[in-house]
C-alpha cells in the first residue's frame, strides 16, 4: 500500500504540472503601434506561452531592379501589394517554384517601394504557425498596412500546424483584418507532399485525401511561379550584376566562368549567379591588391 500511495503522489504531482502547462497560456500582450512609426520590419519571437513582435533592426532592403528573368511574377506581386497598400481589396499570395529564384527577394523588396506607404513585413516561422490567430487579431485595428512572411513553407505528412493557416487564409469563423495579408514562399507548388499512396487507394475516397492536400495552396488568391533559369536568363543575371558592380572583366570571359561556376553548383537561378559575381569581384579585388603591392 506504502508503495502506490507513492506512486499515486507522483501521478497527482505530473497531473498538477500538465494542468499549469496546458491552461497557462497567456495572451499576447498588447502592441504599442508606436513601434511601427521607427521599424518597418518585425519578426515574432515566440516567449514561453505566448510570442511577441520584435523589430529587426538591419532589414534586407532588397532592391527589385536587381531581379532579372522573373518579371510577370515581381510586377504581379507589386501590384496586388500596391492595391492593399492604398486599401483596395487584394489577395493572399503564394510564390512558389525554383529554388534561388528571387522569390524571398521579391517579398523583402517591397519594403524599399512600400515601407513609405505605411506598410510593415513581419516574418513568421513555419513552426509559429499556430500563433498565426493570435498575431493577426494583435494587428487588427492598427493604423498601418501589414504582411506576414512566411518563407520556405512546406509541410510534411502528419503535420496539422497547416490547418491553422487554412483557417487564417479563409474559412474561420473569426473574420480576417482588413489590414493584413499573408505572402509565403515555397519550392512546393501544393505546399503538402503528394505520395503516391494518395493515388493507389488506401482510402476509401482516395480523391478527398488528395483534395485536402491542394485545398490550402487554393485559398492563396494570387500563386506566382518562378521556373528553373535557363542558360540565357542566367546569363542575363550575371551581366546584369556585373554591370552594376562595375567589374573588370570583358564579356567572354564573364560569361565562360559564369557556365562553369553555374556546372560546379548544378545549377542555374538567380542566387547562384549572385554568388558567382560575389566570388568574382572578391577575386578581381585581390588581383588588384596583389598587384598595387607589386607595383609599390
Amino acid at each position: 500500500m506504502e508503495n502506490w500511495d507513492r506512486i499515486i503522489d507522483k501521478m497527482d504531482r505530473l497531473l498538477d504540472k500538465a494542468e499549469g502547462i496546458l491552461y497557462d497560456v497567456s495572451p499576447a500582450p498588447a502592441i504599442d503601434s508606436g513601434i511601427f512609426e521607427n521599424y518597418i520590419a518585425f519578426r515574432w519571437v515566440k516567449r514561453k506561452n505566448t510570442g511577441t513582435i520584435v523589430p529587426v533592426e538591419h532589414p534586407h532592403l532588397f532592391d527589385l531592379d536587381n531581379l532579372v528573368g522573373v518579371d510577370m511574377a515581381r510586377d504581379e506581386l507589386i501590384r496586388n501589394t500596391s492595391q492593399f497598400v492604398e486599401g483596395y481589396p487584394a489577395n493572399n499570395v503564394l510564390l512558389w517554384g525554383e529554388r534561388g529564384t528571387g522569390k524571398s527577394s521579391c517579398v523583402k523588396g517591397l519594403l524599399r517601394i512600400f515601407a513609405p506607404l505605411r506598410m510593415r513585413l513581419i516574418e513568421v516561422q513555419k513552426n509559429d504557425l499556430l500563433s498565426l490567430t493570435e498575431i493577426v487579431r494583435s494587428l487588427r485595428g492598427i493604423p498601418f498596412r501589414f504582411v506576414l512572411f512566411c518563407d520556405d513553407l512546406s509541410f510534411d505528412e502528419g503535420e496539422i500546424s497547416y490547418r491553422e493557416l487554412k483557417a487564417v487564409l479563409e474559412g474561420g469563423i473569426e473574420q480576417r483584418p482588413e489590414n493584413v495579408l499573408l505572402y509565403a514562399t515555397s519550392n512546393r507548388r501544393h505546399l503538402m507532399p503528394e505520395l503516391m499512396d494518395d493515388n493507389l487507394g488506401r482510402e476509401i475516397h482516395p480523391e478527398e485525401a488528395v483534395s485536402e492536400k491542394l485545398s490550402l495552396a487554393d485559398r492563396f488568391g494570387l500563386n506566382l511561379s518562378f521556373y528553373p533559369f535557363s542558360q540565357d536568363t542566367y546569363l542575363a543575371v550575371v551581366e546584369h550584376y556585373a554591370e552594376r558592380m562595375r567589374l573588370p572583366i570583358n564579356k567572354e570571359t564573364l560569361r565562360a566562368d559564369a557556365l562553369r561556376w553555374a556546372l560546379s553548383k548544378g545549377q542555374r537561378s538567380g542566387r547562384t549567379a549572385r554568388q558567382f559575381i560575389d566570388d568574382l569581384a572578391g577575386r578581381l579585388k585581390v588581383r588588384e591588391h596583389s598587384d598595387g603591392k607589386e607595383h609599390c
